[in-house]
């Protein structure tokens, strides 16, 4: 895997966690065919047989549904039955973040949790444009594989449209791929 992929491939996820489609995400979605393709089959036939109003309507409620109302992509929430973020340093991803110098404004973005998957993606797709090979094993390791590889194949279940089961299957398969890569990177 290339560094320019899994660039592109954090940032998109990250978008794709981060908020509900809107009509020019599924308009570029549309466009990009190979994206649509790697995404999975069931996606890319949706996207060709459906209309942008129709899509932009039931791919808002799933998303709501999987990712607001029924559970949130947090990894707090996820590992720890309290349901609550713990704040500043005291989130261990938030420490991860301070330890490797990334700076997290929340004041910038609607996502109130640092260990929102959204964050997450795009810490990595940060540590990948730096180079940090060995932190982008270790940011795997000690997060994004003990949760959000679980989660996203339990959340595949939920999903009501192609897109979301898709993009839950192919986010699970990315993450374990790319851990595979870094792990076989860093031992060179």
């Amino acid at each position: 895997m290339n560094s320019e992929y899994r660039h592109c491939i954090y940032a998109f996820l990250s978008r794709v966690m981060s908020d509900m489609p809107d009509k020019n995400f599924l308009s570029d979605l549309k466009n990009n065919r190979e994206l649509a393709e790697a995404i999975g089959g069931e996606t890319l036939a949706w996207l060709d047989e459906s209309s942008l109003e129709a899509m932009i309507e039931v791919l808002n409620i799933d998303y709501t549904s999987m990712f607001i109302i029924n559970t949130q992509p947090v990894e707090s929430f996820v590992l720890d039955a309290k349901s609550e973020i713990p704040a500043g340093l005291q989130n261990p991803v938030m420490a991860f973040y301070f330890n490797h110098g990334f700076d997290v404004n929340m004041d910038q973005t609607d996502i109130l949790a640092p260990d929102h998957l959204a964050i997450e993606f795009a810490f990595m797709q940060a540590l990948i444009y730096r180079k940090e090979l060995q932190t982008q094993f270790d940011f795997m390791q000690e997060h994004l594989l003990k949760w959000a590889v679980p989660y996203m194949l339990g959340m595949r279940s939920m999903a009501d449209t192609p897109f979301y089961r898709d993009i839950c299957e192919f986010t699970a398969e990315f993450l374990v791929s790319d851990y595979e890569y870094l792990a076989g990177v860093s031992r060179e």
